[in-house]
């Protein structure tokens, strides 16, 4: 079994109590029925969760609004399991829409799985995303620092020669610095 899969088992079946529904809904292979649950009335919160993630891991893009909801939430575990199923699910607008999260300001405290989503799925949107993201942490008492160092990580990862002015500004941030430092070695110079 996937390791985020029964993670995300585990942590709903305790908030649904384990009751029968969880347990068909854990059970079931019909892909309908799993994306009946998303746009029934009343259903519960864990309930879409978990039809989300399987229809996400399986390919379904039904899932792909329930998941992007998710990868927004203010509860990390949940974005977590969001970003695990988008990276899965193949479909075109997930870079589109994590970039958009990733990057409104908004909602900065809720950016830091878009962002490794976008490193994760190496999409153009990417380097754009995570450079106008780390830009706006660079601000004096930022209070978002490990969205900060995701940023800065993510470009290291990335390899484009784009990040490499803000990996730059981020020098001077002491809790950056050193990540930025590495993230800069990982950038290959141009000739």
């Amino acid at each position: 079994m996937d390791e985020e899969l029964r993670s995300l088992t585990e942590r709903l079946r305790q908030e649904s109590g384990g009751c029968a529904a969880f347990e068909e809904l854990t059970a079931t292979t019909d892909q309908d029925a799993l994306a009946e649950v998303l746009t029934a009335a009343g259903q519960p919160l864990w309930a879409r969760e978990l039809a989300a993630f399987r229809l996400g891991l399986a390919g379904d893009r039904r899932a792909f609004e329930a998941l992007v909801l998710f990868l927004n939430h203010r509860d990390p575990p949940r974005c977590a399991s969001a970003a695990h199923a988008l990276a899965r699910l193949d479909d075109p607008r997930t870079a589109r829409a994590a970039a958009a999260l990733a990057t409104n300001e908004l909602r900065v405290a809720y950016a830091l799985h878009p962002v490794r989503l976008l490193v994760e799925l190496r999409a153009p949107e990417a380097v754009p995303a995570l450079i106008t993201t780390l830009r706006r942490r660079l601000r004096p008492h930022d209070p978002y620092r490990r969205v900060a160092l995701a940023c800065v990580d993510g470009l290291g990862s990335l390899g484009d020669g784009r990040a490499r002015p803000v990996l730059n500004d981020a020098l001077a941030h002491p809790v950056l610095a050193e990540a930025a430092v590495r993230a800069l070695a990982r950038i290959p110079r141009q000739r």
